[in-house]
């Protein structure tokens, strides 16, 4: 059985033009903001559900129905995680790779990027949204297996993660692999959220700078926040959090 995981709908609805073999399965999740805990998956899908504004029933139809096609992938399976290079897209991969590395089976696990964009693009760090079949095509094409210690890096990326342990965090983005080609530079975006000195995150920073300089707008906020740091590849929620924080401590 083949998977293709795309992260989001957006993906999800051009995903058929490109006739490429397998299932889908789409993750609707942003493990970048919110509660994680729970020692097991039904503690924590609890935590996500209550984060979300969602009732038990509502998120599993909506998320968990999903994660749970690929936990009953039979023996020989091969997972395609369709996956952006920015925070937001490495957070939800690394816990997809977490629950691919406890399933018992035989399988092969691949990661297709956006690999038809050159990092001067402004959709580098988040770019399969406006990708045509045939772009896709060729991110499929060059798509990067993963090792066993890659698979086990994603693991650990994500338990450091989800357990908020920074300094593992940063230890980790250390190791060199194609399969996470901008790693030191995202775990570092994430490490800056956190400053030890307790200053502001890098993100409420910006925010700052944008509303102090540009707009207080936020719709013109959030075009510029992109500008500068789409390596986070927040979505709207995730910055509107962010952006009242600011404009309440102005």
């Amino acid at each position: 059985m083949i998977y293709n995981i795309l992260n989001g709908d957006s993906l999800a609805f051009s995903f058929p033009d490109t006739k490429i073999e397998g299932d889908v399965m789409v993750v609707r999740e942003g493990l970048i903001d919110g509660d994680l805990s729970g020692d097991n998956l039904h503690d924590f899908w609890q935590s996500r559900a209550k984060h979300m504004g969602l009732t038990k029933t509502e998120y599993h139809n909506n998320v968990v129905k999903e994660f749970e096609k690929i936990m009953n992938a039979p023996d020989n399976s091969a997972f395609n995680l369709w996956f952006e290079y920015d925070l937001f897209c490495q957070v939800n991969m690394w816990f997809v790779i977490s629950i691919i590395n406890s399933l018992p089976i035989k399988k092969k696990v691949f990661a297709v990027y956006t690999s038809f964009l050159d990092k001067t693009s402004k959709q580098f760090w988040n770019g399969f949204g406006p990708a045509n079949s045939d772009e896709l095509k060729v991110c499929y094409a060059n798509k990067i297996p993963l090792s066993e210690d890659n698979i086990n890096l994603g693991k650990d990326l994500w338990n450091a993660y989800k357990n908020g342990n920074l300094k593992e965090l940063a230890d980790l983005s250390h190791n060199q692999s194609l399969a996470f080609p901008y790693l030191q530079e995202v775990v570092q975006a994430h490490v800056d959220r956190f400053p030890k000195d307790g200053t502001k995150g890098r993100p409420e920073k910006v925010i700052e700078d944008i509303t102090k300089n540009i707009s207080t707008d936020f719709h013109t906020v959030f075009k510029e926040f992109w500008n500068r740091e789409s390596i986070y590849g927040f979505g709207d929620t995730q910055l509107k959090s962010l952006y009242d924080k600011v404009m309440h401590y102005r």
